[in-house]
């Protein structure tokens, strides 16, 4: 099995290499945030700051998809819904593993009366969205430059470190204060 997984690993590898590079929401923003996403869940972080990771990764992904898919002349936007509806498919994909396994559980920890992974997803995605936007208006102001190197990666990923420190600080002190958080 462990040479199996090294040819597997080793063909995957050459093919990641050889593939022809896209014009994308930045690759590196993209694995920056799943990173962080990674690490959260490792750590055992509540699923709300999880979900807020699951969320900014899932629509960089879509944007990485959707300037690919433009950049080999899709122009339909029916494609363009399918590609945002298909990712946040597989990402819904999380409730739904065998029960003997769960990852998470839906509506087994909520927030405002939604489930906190699913809240953390609509935060994030938000987050990212909003933090893309911003970004290309400052772009678009500064002559097509950003302000300073790797500002395409700072301004997403900074927004969802925000974001996350928000719900951290919410999780933790509104409940020592006695508002309950369901």
């Amino acid at each position: 099995m462990k040479k199996f997984l090294s040819y597997f690993g080793a063909s995957l590898l050459m093919i990641l290499c050889f593939l022809p590079v896209a014009n994308a929401v930045c690759p590196v923003c993209t694995v920056a945030v799943g990173a962080g996403l990674e690490g959260a869940r490792l750590l055992g972080v509540d699923d709300v700051i999880t979900g807020i990771w699951a969320g900014g990764l899932t629509l960089s992904l879509v944007g990485w998809t959707a300037n690919y898919m433009r950049s080999h002349g899709v122009s339909r936007p029916i494609w363009y819904v399918l590609n945002f509806v298909a990712y946040y498919a597989i990402l819904a994909l999380v409730y739904f593993i065998p029960a003997n396994n769960p990852i998470v559980l839906f509506n087994d920890r909520c927030m405002w009366g939604i489930d906190q992974f699913l809240l953390g997803i609509i935060i994030g995605s938000i987050v990212f969205f909003v933090m893309e936007l911003w970004y290309s208006k400052i772009k678009k102001n500064n002559g097509g430059h950003a302000l300073f190197p790797f500002q395409k990666v700072v301004m997403p990923f900074g927004g969802l470190l925000v974001a996350t420190l928000i719900f951290w600080a919410i999780i933790k002190w509104l409940p020592q204060i006695g508002i309950t958080l369901c």
